[in-house]
């Protein structure tokens, strides 16, 4: 399989916010910004592996900012992590207004999918290798989310994250 690296899943999406997308306040329904991120993030999990994918978890979805009627949304996403079949995707959104020329940070996202053959059944997803700085540091942490998703999901036990009980274990060194 071939080795890639974030890069090669950088995937930016942009929309209009129209009428039809806000509540009586014309702000941007959040429902509405969550599907745009999750088709972000599946184009972006998708140029990773080549395959169908399909969301396992959405968590940490902050809403910073509202959005206003007419800005326009910028969406960023990129695999920080790949694991045996899933990926952890990270998404930055940005809210910028035209007339003002303002663009401000309004949403962040970790969202995981998780690969599928023909058969519908999970298959194996390509290493990646980060590149930059940042990259590393996302590629670094990612494993602490997953544990975290997993033990909040009922799908590991606290005691077999080992990534999260080393962040507290040097935090008590420290002190």
């Amino acid at each position: 399989m071939t080795l890639k690296t974030p890069q090669d899943s950088l995937t930016i999406m942009n929309e209009l916010v129209l009428p039809n997308d806000t509540n009586y306040l014309h702000n941007l329904m959040g429902g509405r910004l969550l599907h745009w991120m999750d088709i972000a993030a599946a184009i972006s999990a998708q140029k990773h592996c080549n395959r169908i994918v399909v969301t396992a978890s959405v968590d940490n979805v902050s809403f910073q900012q509202p959005v206003k009627l007419g800005d326009v949304i910028n969406i960023e996403a990129k695999v920080t992590r790949a694991f045996t079949t899933s990926m952890e995707v990270k998404l930055d959104v940005w809210a910028q207004n035209m007339p003002s020329g303002t663009n401000i940070k309004c949403n962040e996202a970790y969202y995981t999918f998780v690969a599928l053959d023909e058969n519908s059944r999970t298959i194996a997803v390509p290493e990646i290798e980060p590149q930059t700085e940042k990259e590393i540091e996302l590629y670094n942490g990612a494993l602490r989310r997953r544990q975290l998703r997993l033990i909040l999901a009922g799908r590991m036990h606290p005691d077999d994250a080992t990534e999260l009980k080393a962040l507290f274990t040097a935090a008590k060194k420290d002190v």
